[in-house]
């Protein structure tokens, strides 16, 4: 954590909703003044999409488990090291992952490739990361212990699935059955670095549906926000105004101490309401923090 530094980090599985999120804390930024320094998870990966494509063939041909969730196909340590730098200097490493050909063409490069390493302009307010990893800890590496807010977006595991699935058969041009796959060959890393991220989180937001998603294989639509419910809970309430958030998000209650239930087309303002005044908080700290420093 860095009063002068801070660092937010969104958290969550391929499909959960991190990018929505993202737009969400855009709109914060926007309206606070806040410049924040945006960093994408996928920027972390090993290899660029060929390189992963072909060593996925490879590896599973020899029985084995390689996925985006693991550390084989990542820098996690390239993660920590940008957290640690940003918190101690307020710049680091960071490149782009073009997904697709807009992306790519101002770089004059393929899709699904890295640009070179770069540092982080020294006049931004706030470093802002989107992705998997964002609170991994596994054999020397710790993510975790340097953001100022660590957020998990975490959907019930079948609803995360029939989003992916509908994201990719829809924009990525993948059949269900690819999707499947990708799905059961992650499930080991998903386990094992995925789930483990949401005990080290500040907040998480996990989103229930409310219709029946027995079998999201044949889902052929996403529930809707009106048709699901919105779990938030706090690793620590001390200093949450929950009086505040339940009145101001209307049929909520809370279910546990640490806990509020609310309807789920109320994320998007629970969010607001909740994370507001931390940027407030953080804002005013790194504030005195510089001034004592000149």
């Amino acid at each position: 954590m860095s009063e002068k530094h801070p660092i937010i980090a969104i958290t969550g599985s391929s499909g959960a909703g991190t990018t929505t999120v993202q737009r969400t804390f855009e709109q914060i930024f926007r309206r606070e003044g806040i410049n924040a320094a945006v960093v994408e998870g996928d920027s972390f990966h090993r290899y660029d999409r060929k390189e992963m494509a072909a060593l996925m063939v490879e590896d599973h041909g020899n029985g084995g488990h390689l996925s985006h969730f693991g550390p084989e196909a990542n820098l996690f340590d390239k993660i920590e090291e940008l957290f640690r730098t940003y918190a101690e200097t307020g710049t680091g490493k960071h490149r782009y992952y073009l997904h697709n050909a807009d992306e790519a063409e101002p770089f004059g490069q393929e899709p699904g490739t890295f640009t070179q390493w770069e540092d982080i302009p020294q006049d931004t307010d706030f470093l802002f990361y989107e992705g998997l990893h964002g609170g991994v800890v596994c054999e020397g590496v710790d993510c975790a212990r340097y953001p100022d807010l660590l957020i998990g977006v975490v959907p019930v595991v079948n609803l995360e699935w029939i989003q992916k699935i509908n994201r990719d058969c829809r924009y990525r041009g993948y059949s269900v059955e690819a999707v499947t796959d990708v799905i059961l060959r992650r499930m080991h890393d998903y386990t094992h670095y995925i789930c483990p991220q949401f005990s080290h989180t500040h907040v998480n937001f996990q989103r229930v549906p409310l219709v029946d998603t027995s079998n999201p294989f044949i889902s052929r639509d996403i529930p809707s926000p009106d048709e699901s419910m919105l779990v938030i809970r706090f690793r620590d309430p001390k200093g949450i105004d929950f009086p505040y958030l339940l009145s101001m998000l209307h049929d909520s209650f809370m279910s546990r101490a640490n806990t509020i239930v609310a309807p789920g087309g109320k994320m998007d303002l629970a969010m607001q309401l909740i994370f507001t005044p931390f940027i407030w908080r953080m804002a005013e700290r790194r504030r005195k923090a510089l001034a004592r420093s000149v």
